[in-house]
């Protein structure tokens, strides 16, 4: 069996204070997209937790077995729930690695809730997003699976109904390290709480963007490239995007942007395609 991991856009990202245990209060909508890495997942009897020997791409393969998230999910989800199966795990990458859309914690989340239904666990969704927010903040925005607004560390989440939408997704080809953006000194950390009545027409901005612009030159290229169709950076970078109502009206941004760089175009999705 093959089983989706759907990305995801940051439509918005305010930071609205630091918190005590270091993360910050965030506000922002969460919009799935149909842009997926699949994964093949099947159970063993053994009990041991192994990813493919040789991994799809050269992020997966630099990784330890303890710094990959989908055997992290798989160990803490064997460990919370004392179950004696294993798992053999294998995800083909097609969203880029380190861009800000979420990839690694989809595929976490995928993890958890096939090996939920593989191990006979019948845990609720509530209880595996609880589990998952131990694995990194956007994981439990793909447990619950719905486009969504959050706040909190990204966790505290009410579905939201959008208009259908097309995106295009830019890569500049460069991983932004997201724990130096949050401790930039410059980060903004003081942007006005919204209410979701009041979620801005314009679709707000991204407080990290500044930082990243400063840091890394080649997202603030794609950001001057993509700005007449309202590019704007997705989570902590460095992925830029542009939405439109149609897939034809993102051409002519597809076209300028795909003579330097690796771009995508998604459609919008309510809800996940794992559920």
């Amino acid at each position: 069996m093959r089983y989706p991991a759907p990305a995801k856009l940051n439509l918005f990202l305010h930071v609205t204070g630091r918190r005590a245990d270091g993360f910050h209060d965030l506000e922002t909508v969460f919009q799935l997209i149909d842009l997926c890495d699949e994964l093949q997942i099947s159970v063993r009897k053994d009990g041991d937790i192994r990813r493919e020997p040789a991994p799809s791409s050269a992020v997966l393969a630099s990784l330890a077995d303890a710094d990959d998230l989908t055997v992290r999910a798989a160990r803490l989800l064997q460990q919370a729930s004392g179950s004696t199966h294993g798992a053999d795990l294998h995800v083909d990458k097609r969203i880029p690695a380190g861009g800000g859309l979420g990839g690694g914690s989809s595929d976490a989340a995928t993890v958890l809730l096939v090996l939920n239904r593989l191990w006979e666990l019948h845990w609720p969704r509530a209880r595996l997003a609880e589990l998952a927010l131990e694995l990194g903040s956007d994981v439990p925005v793909f447990i619950h699976g719905k486009t969504a607004f959050g706040r909190g560390r990204g966790e505290e989440l009410t579905p939201l109904q959008l208009p259908p939408r097309w995106y295009l997704i830019v890569d500049p080809g460069v991983a932004v390290a997201t724990r130096s953006v949050f401790n930039a000194p410059e980060l903004t950390r003081d942007t006005p709480a919204l209410k979701i009545a009041a979620l801005p027409a314009g679709g707000g901005r991204n407080d990290c963007e500044a930082v990243v612009r400063q840091r890394y030159p080649e997202v603030a290229r794609v950001l001057d490239l993509l700005a007449p169709w309202g590019g704007r950076m997705t989570g902590s970078g460095a992925c830029v995007f542009a939405a439109a109502d149609s897939r034809e009206a993102l051409q002519a941004p597809a076209t300028a942007a795909s003579a330097f760089w690796r771009t995508f175009v998604a459609r919008g999705l309510d809800h996940s395609p794992i559920l």
